[in-house]
């Protein structure tokens, strides 16, 4: 099997992960506050991410020379995620995953104002035809319209954020380095508001949150090993593979089918998103592979 292979495989595996995470936190969360929920997959991941420090070189890994985008980046992340798992205790998977995919869109109209970047007439086409797949959607103004679905662009702005964030940081720290700051920051801005919700999860609600946090923790972690098998123009359709993972743990868990609506806003988002990536690759720009909002 060629690196590459390998890299488009972990790739997949790792959406996979993720949706496991959020099909596990819908199910969670259908009787523990979602404050609860988002702080134990945070502190279980950033326990699984320290043992990853710990076998890559120790503490010594924890120094970082850009600790205000690192806080930033964990802050936004803990932030989408929160919008997130709020937005999946209402909407089914597969749309929370389909406005998700919007992440690229907004990275590239974001990047005008906060990395001074600029933006052509086809890319700023292909966002607005994005959007207005969200609309597809979304359809505000009809009986199907859920105001959750707010909750989850709102989602999908912070996870550009936190993007945008990671840009910055670029090449400075290692990989593992940023990854325990998104654990650590993202644990402290999760603990926060569990004075004023907490309730002690029983029972088998132990077996989710742990298994939240795993899939969390293997998520993220799992998306930094491909970057080294593959480049990202090989990995980046492989993101939107995620939609697939929501839709069959949608069925078997929740036994929901995403309407004929919900597909095709969900091809228009992918499609002008793989329309942005190719042409900042053409045009020599980074064209990283966007973080999934979990």
């Amino acid at each position: 099997m060629t690196p590459r292979v390998q890299g488009i495989l972990l790739m997949a595996a790792s959406m996979a992960f993720f949706a496991l995470l959020d099909g596990m936190a819908k199910h969670v969360m259908l009787h523990l506050p979602a404050f609860v929920a988002v702080f134990f997959r945070y502190l279980l991941a950033l326990a699984f991410t320290l043992v990853i420090v710990w076998r890559a070189g120790g503490l010594s890994l924890l120094a970082t020379g850009h600790p205000l985008l690192q806080a930033l980046r964990g802050l936004m992340l803990v932030s989408s995620t929160w919008l997130n798992f709020f937005a999946i205790s209402y909407l089914q998977l597969a749309q929370t995953a389909a406005i998700s995919f919007t992440i690229p869109l907004w990275v590239c109209a974001l990047s005008v104002p906060l990395l001074g970047e600029a933006v052509g007439l086809r890319r700023w086409m292909a966002v607005l035809v994005g959007f207005l797949g969200v609309l597809v959607i979304m359809r505000p103004g009809t009986e199907d319209f859920h105001p959750a679905m707010l909750l989850s662009v709102m989602a999908a702005i912070c996870g550009a954020l936190y993007n945008i964030a990671t840009r910055k940081v670029g090449g400075r720290d290692r990989a593992e380095t940023s990854l325990f700051y998104v654990g650590f920051v993202g644990s402290l801005g999760a603990a926060l508001p569990l004075p004023w919700h907490w309730q002690m999860p029983e029972g088998t609600q132990w077996l989710f949150l742990v298994g939240m946090g795993l899939c969390g923790g293997i998520g993220h972690f799992m998306l930094i090993q491909p970057h080294r098998l593959a480049p990202a123009a090989a990995l980046s359709p492989f993101v939107y593979t995620q939609i697939v993972w929501m839709i069959a743990l949608g069925f078997l868990m929740f036994g929901d089918v995403p309407d004929l609506w919900t597909l095709i806003g969900a091809a228009v988002v992918i499609a002008s998103g793989l329309f942005v990536f190719a042409r900042e690759r053409s045009l020599g720009r980074s064209g990283e592979v966007p973080a999934p909002v979990d």
